[in-house]
Order: structure tokens, then C-alpha cells, then sequence
């Protein structure tokens, strides 16, 4: 059974309470007897919210930031969450273990659609579709900074490619909603040389960190399962 720490990085426009805690995902955590390794990115939760766009071209640095040194962590991330672990993967396979991301597929190799979520938290409402309308939801919540969120959108995407997802030789739990517009999941299974897919049954994008079959499936996957 695995001692390793737990980083949890979550979504955009949440942030580890309520990506995380809420849901419960914390406290099995901790009845599993694993250290936790809390991480809001920059623009969300308790981080700086800079309006600068520029600020998060380098947003992973948040993750970077909180990793112990020389000692590999077991990393699980959702949507924006994902991407960030997978993007440090890799540069430093080493710095991790075994790696659960949810809520990606082929979007990780895609850098579109910033502008649009951008304006539709700016705003406060999207006629777009649901996912900018679910977004501009998530921003009105309190401790939201619009104008963070948007700037976060606008930065500098880089989409991975699968030559660089292709040097990520740890263990890796791809989990996605079947209704996830994320996906395909192909896209990813096959660029990831040591991956494993787990697809939830009638789970959008936005129910899934709170899926119990996502939350099962990942702590059983780092051996953390109850």
C-alpha cells in the first residue's frame, strides 16, 4: 500500500475546497492515512489573482511549487487540473508516481475555446452553450475574481502534444464521462504508453469530480481505496 503524499489539482474556476474537500475526496484521503498536498492555481481559491493574462503562461508553476523534493507524489487532477500534471509529467516523470487525470481526452492536445470561456465569466452569462453558461456560473460564486478567471483563459495556451504526453511512463488512470465534451479518450490512451481508461456512465464534464465512480476509481487506482 502506498505512502506516497497526494497532490490534488483542480479545474478551472474552482479550487481545492470546492474541488476537492467538498466533494469528500479530503477526507477519504485522510482515512487512508495519506498526506494531502493541497494546490490552488494561480487565479482561483486562495492563490494571487493576478489580470494580466501574461501571469499565467507558466500556471503549472503553481503545482511545481508545493512538490516535495525528492520524493515522488501520487498527483490526481480534473479538467485544467489535468492538463497542469500531465504538462509537468512531461518535463519530470520522476517527480510522480502514479497520476489520476479526469475530466480530459482529446482536449489536452487542442489550445482552443480560451476567448469564449473567457467572456463568458467576464460576463457573468453565456448564450454560447452550457459549458460557458456552467462556467460563468462557477465565476459568480463568492471569492470569484472575474476578471482573474478571464485572464487565465486569455493566457498563452500551449496544447501538449502527443510526442510530449508519450513521456509520461508513470502509471496513469484516464477517467471520463461518457457525456464529457473532453472527449474521445483515444487520443490520449494512445499517446500515454502506461495508461488505463475508466469511462462514467451518463457523467458530464462538470458532475464528474463529484462521481462516486471517479472518486473509487482514482483511490483505488494510487492505493488509497477503503
Amino acid at each position: 500500500m502506498s505512502d506516497n503524499p497526494v497532490v490534488l489539482v483542480h479545474g478551472f474556476a474552482s479550487s481545492f475546497e470546492h474541488g476537492w474537500r467538498e466533494p469528500g475526496w479530503v477526507d477519504l484521503l485522510a482515512d487512508a492515512g495519506r498526506e494531502v498536498i493541497p494546490v490552488d492555481l494561480l487565479g482561483h481559491g486562495s492563490a494571487e489573482k493576478p489580470h494580466d493574462p501574461e501571469a499565467y503562461d507558466h500556471i503549472e508553476e503553481s503545482v511545481a511549487a508545493v512538490l516535495p523534493a525528492g520524493r515522488p507524489v501520487d498527483a490526481i487532477g480534473f479538467s485544467l487540473g489535468a492538463k497542469t500534471i500531465l504538462r509537468l509529467a512531461s518535463d519530470d516523470p520522476s517527480r510522480f508516481d502514479r497520476i489520476v487525470v479526469g475530466g480530459v481526452g482529446a482536449n489536452v492536445f487542442s489550445d482552443q475555446g480560451g476567448e469564449t470561456i473567457a467572456k463568458a465569466v467576464e460576463e457573468g452569462t453565456s448564450d454560447d452553450d452550457i459549458a460557458g453558461r456552467v462556467f460563468a456560473s462557477l465565476a459568480s460564486a463568492p471569492g470569484q475574481d472575474r476578471k482573474a478567471l478571464a485572464a487565465c483563459m486569455r493566457r498563452a495556451m500551449k496544447a501538449l502534444t502527443p510526442e510530449q504526453v508519450a513521456k509520461v511512463d508513470r502509471p496513469v488512470l484516464v477517467v471520463l464521462g461518457d457525456k464529457d465534451f473532453a472527449g474521445p479518450a483515444d487520443p490520449l490512451i494512445d499517446a500515454l504508453p502506461n495508461a488505463k481508461l475508466v469511462m462514467l456512465r451518463n457523467v458530464d464534464h462538470f458532475a464528474t469530480p463529484s462521481d462516486f465512480g471517479f472518486i473509487d476509481a482514482a483511490l483505488n487506482f494510487i492505493g488509497a481505496g477503503l
